[in-house]
């Protein structure tokens, strides 16, 4: 009886040979790896594009890649039931390394119908998306085309018009938009995006493009042509559109830029929301001081300067990761290390504005003290806000609402908080430098001044009668400012103990250091009460 087991010399009924299945297997993974075929590979190399599987070969750590179903797609066959050719899926999805993190990655394949929903199994990018979730790991979305979206060819290919969403198909937009309050989710779009593909895209922490070959918009140039616009992709949608509007993070020349930058964003982020950001090896001195500091603020209030040095002078060497340069100028938004311990940092530009709060700036508030809420990061905030924007296009914008949204955004952080003020902290804005009702580190510098509202163009309105009854108004005018300059003195305010410290500039990177020490033990690996919208 023993040589009927299998394995030990006997035949099972059938045989044991799984050979012919093996090479079919292998065979139809060979199809698959040939993408849309030779000529659509070389239009796609042609546009100065890579294939789907040349970016996820640059993309992952080498040979980590593991695809999960390579061959789905569409069969062809003859009379006799074989395999005559194999149309694969236009979705390429699998887990894969970064820099030896688990990630999951999912792209579009343009060289099969243009990514369009025509050769997509819609079950593919959702089970990425729930992938991601469930083992909770950042996901990577290399989107080109509509990104699973459909097409008018759609009608004849289906002999149906498709209802938006559908039976099961809103699964889709479920995962990616909840996946934000998860893990980490990256956006590159590397080629033209259009309709979910763009949803897809922007729905996402941090989203790059590629400006020579990227162009991003709910519908192309051929649709809105018929509203009477007549635009180029690059018009309707290119890199300077889309990043100033603040609908994409940033933009890079090359493929390769946009997987580095990605790479590096997840960084300073851990896996998901039940982990705590990871902690690098840091060699820059956490008592470093650079004397230039002193001088770097100037005292003239609405003098401009360079806010990013003096970003970097207080972060570990190199680490300051930027993110949202063209949108909402007046605030600088980015990731940083401090001792190795990852923050989020937000500063002040008065290069723009002279650094009020704009209606952009504050959307781009909003999404940044989000994401660093959801992913345990603690908040930097150097300030130099001398309060909204005002006039008739603040007013337009909405400018009040979103600043209240910022205001309330803020407040709603539980994430260890820490405020430089450099230089202006006035009106309703600049209440809104430290999150209320709880404890938060506030440090100003010699330079701070601060109150309801600028001395300059206030003095008129509030001395007004004093003023015309004076002899010599002008005269008067100084008088008055120079008792009021003397009043408002950082000194002052310190006295009744409204401001904690008042520090020299030289000392701020130690004092950051100790900050971000002392709020590493006060994280908890665990999701925010709040949740994480586009």
């Amino acid at each position: 009886m023993a040589g009927n087991t299998p394995g030990a010399g006997g035949a099972a009924p059938g045989g044991t040979d799984w050979s012919p299945e093996l090479e079919e297997l292998r065979r139809r993974e060979a199809e698959a790896r040939e993408l849309g075929g030779a000529d659509k590979v070389a239009r796609q190399h042609a546009g100065g594009r890579l294939t789907v599987r040349e970016r996820i070969e640059a993309l992952a750590d080498a040979g980590s890649f593991h695809e999960v179903g390579a061959i789905a797609g569409r069969g062809e066959y003859d009379a006799a039931g074989n395999l005559t050719r194999l149309v694969p899926s236009n979705c390429v999805m699998g887990r894969a390394k970064l820099d030896g993190r688990p990630v999951v990655l999912v792209g579009d394949d343009f060289t099969v119908r243009g990514g369009s929903a025509d050769a997509t199994i819609r079950d593919k990018p959702i089970m990425a998306e729930r992938m991601a979730h469930d083992l909770r790991l950042p996901i990577i979305r290399l989107i080109e085309g509509s990104g699973g979206g459909g097409s008018v060819k759609t009608i004849e290919t289906t002999g149906r018009a498709n209802l938006p969403g559908g039976v099961g198909g809103t699964w889709l937009y479920h995962h990616t938009t909840q996946n934000l309050s998860v893990v980490p989710v990256v956006g590159l779009g590397l080629g033209s995006v259009a309709g979910l593909g763009a949803a897809r895209l922007v729905a996402s922490h941090y989203s790059v493009m590629t400006k020579p070959h990227s162009a991003v918009f709910v519908a192309g140039p051929p649709v809105v042509k018929r509203l009477g616009q007549d635009l180029s992709k690059q018009e309707l949608g290119g890199w300077e559109i889309q990043t100033r509007a603040g609908a994409v993070d940033d933009a890079v020349e090359t493929e390769a830029q946009a997987f580095q930058a990605a790479r590096r964003f997840l960084s300073y982020l851990p896996a998901s929301v039940h982990e705590l950001p990871p902690v690098q090896p840091c060699r820059d001195d956490p008592r470093r001081r650079e004397e230039w500091l002193f001088n770097a603020i100037p005292r003239e209030g609405r003098a401009p300067y360079r806010v990013r040095p003096i970003i970097e002078a207080v972060v570990d060497r190199g680490s300051f990761f930027e993110m949202g340069r063209w949108f909402g100028q007046p605030i600088v938004t980015g990731l940083a290390r401090l001792n190795g311990l990852p923050v989020a940092v937000m500063a002040s530009d008065p290069f723009f504005m002279g650094g009020s709060w704009t209606a952009d700036a504050c959307a781009k508030i909003i999404r940044f003290l989000d994401t660093a809420e959801t992913f345990h990061l603690p908040v930097v905030y150097l300030m130099d806000c001398p309060g909204f924007m005002v006039g008739l296009e603040a007013e337009r914008a909405a400018t009040i609402r979103l600043g209240v949204r910022a205001m309330a955004a803020l407040n709603q952080t539980t994430v260890p908080f820490c405020t430089i003020i450099m230089r202006n902290a006035f009106g309703v804005a600049g209440v809104a430098h430290q999150p209320a009702g709880r404890f938060s580190l506030r440090y100003a510098w010699l330079s701070a001044r601060w109150g309801s509202l600028p001395l300059e163009g206030g003095v008129e309105a509030a001395y007004s009668a004093e003023l015309a009854a004076a002899e010599d108004p002008a005269a008067k005018l100084s008088e008055i400012e120079a008792r009021l300059e003397k009043l408002r003195s950082p000194f002052r305010t310190a006295e009744a103990f409204w401001v904690e410290e008042i520090v020299d500039p030289r000392d701020t990177r130690r004092l950051l250091c100790d900050f971000a020490g002392l709020a590493r033990p006060l994280l908890r690996p665990e999701p925010s009460p709040l949740r994480m919208r586009p």
